[in-house]
């Protein structure tokens, strides 16, 4: 065994759907501003009474399903999230015990919009070592709730939802390679300010703050650098890509990172569209639709690639 390979995936998008018409009357825009500046037309909303394990649920046992492993066989839970439902126990925790697992080793990963790409990472190392045979990875966030709904800068890009994959051991080629990287001195541009203590919020006021135009910036050298390095480690050339799967983060940004890259949008996956920017939820969930609708097949070659506040960013190249 030399290889982690992707068993099954899963997804959950909230029922609860917001729209550009419906949410421009609230900040004073319109439809047409926010496609234009984010190729976004709606996004979902969970439900006050679901938490984000709820939604992880939903997406956990649909990959479970799919990769006709019992939840009972999983010896690790990697869950990416920065809407965790407690202070602790981690949402992994939560997950684990609504499943009906007890033994596996369950932890949270919190690297915002890069979070699926670490937890990956992360569970891609313990197949490889043999030290899991059976790993649930999870991207879910509830980022609507970090949002302010008078600031059209954020509350615009962002929605709710969580994606899933089985990860297990196998003699053919998975997942490839694999780079993480991050550096704290961006802190300042993308960040939700705020702790608890004493019973209170303190230090901030717990919203999404951005400076977009810096993001962008960082965003599309960060992702093609990434990218370069996982095609690099394998020898191969970006032709040999089949399906490009981005962070879900901006239209702009995934159209410029695939204009840098020579890869044509014909071979990128786009969920945007229809689901905002679900942070940690928005790579498995694209990874998802695409494996649903019989675009990605077996055998094909992915990338995957993120970034997220910190900043963070990462890539994984695999086959499907």
């Amino acid at each position: 065994m030399n290889y982690s390979q992707i068993l099954g995936t899963g997804g959950y998008l909230p029922s609860r759907e917001l729209t550009n018409h419906q949410l421009a009357t609230q900040i004073g825009s319109s439809h047409e501003w926010i496609v234009e500046r984010t190729g976004i037309h709606s996004r979902r909303l969970a439900a006050p009474e679901e938490g984000t394990c709820d939604l992880a649920l939903q997406a956990a046992t649909q990959a479970l399903q799919a990769a006709n492993c019992p939840a009972e066989e999983l010896d690790l839970i990697v869950l990416a999230t920065t809407t965790p439902d407690m202070i602790y126990p981690s949402t992994a925790c939560l997950l684990q015990a609504r499943l009906g697992n007890q033994g596996a080793a369950a932890f949270d990963v919190q690297a915002v919009c890069s979070g699926f790409i670490y937890a990956l990472t992360i569970a891609d190392k313990f197949i490889k070592t043999g030290a899991a045979q059976r790993a649930l990875v999870v991207g879910a966030d509830t980022y609507s709730r970090l949002l302010d709904w008078e600031d059209r800068r954020t509350c615009v890009l962002f929605g709710d939802g969580a994606g899933a994959c089985v990860l297990g051991p196998s003699d053919r080629p998975g997942i490839l390679a694999t780079r993480l990287h991050a550096d704290g001195a961006h802190q300042h541009k993308l960040k939700v300010p705020g702790m608890v203590a004493a019973g209170q919020l303190q230090n901030g006021d717990g919203y999404t703050k951005m400076a977009g135009q810096e993001v962008f910036k960082f965003a599309v050298k960060a992702l093609s650098e990434v990218v370069e390095e996982v095609l690099s480690a394998q020898h191969l050339p970006k032709e040999s890509v089949d399906w490009l799967i981005p962070h879900q983060a901006n239209l702009r940004i995934i159209e410029a990172t695939a204009k840098k890259l020579k890869i044509p949008m014909e071979k990128v996956i786009v969920t945007l569209a229809q689901q905002g920017n679900t942070s940690a939820a928005s790579i498995p969930l694209a990874l998802n639709q695409a494996v649903r609708d019989g675009r990605i097949r077996p055998q094909q070659t992915l990338l995957l690639e993120a970034v997220g506040g910190g900043f963070t960013w990462g890539a994984v190249l695999m086959k499907y």
